[in-house]
């Protein structure tokens, strides 16, 4: 999976390219953003993810991104999902995930 990362003064903002998300690449995913949470005080320990372009999400990848905002939150971090498609907020919704996440329209 590609991954754009753009470091911001308070968050790291990480843009997803699409169509897809699966349990895989949130694996990877995964990877990319939990040594975040390690960092001492030299760079952000927040994250938003950027999803304008995933249109399709598999049941494993939604519930991994519920347990990574939950490992977020833990350690006193913030992990924020931004620009949904509306396919995939009625797919998390359906599955009653979106109440559990953290989404805002923008990144900003």
């Amino acid at each position: 999976m590609q991954f754009k990362t753009d470091t911001k003064e308070k968050f790291h903002a990480i843009t997803l390219s699409g169509p897809s998300l699966s349990a895989d690449m949130t694996g990877e995913l995964e990877q990319l953003v939990l040594p975040y949470l390690q960092n001492d005080g030299t760079g952000p320990r927040n994250v938003v993810l950027v999803m304008k372009d995933i249109t399709i999400l598999d049941n494993a990848a939604a519930e991994k991104l519920v347990s990574l905002q939950q490992k977020f939150y833990e350690n006193s971090s913030s992990f924020v999902i931004c620009e949904l498609s509306s396919e995939v907020e009625a797919f998390l919704d359906q599955l009653e995930l979106l109440e559990l996440m953290n989404v805002t329209p923008t990144e900003t």
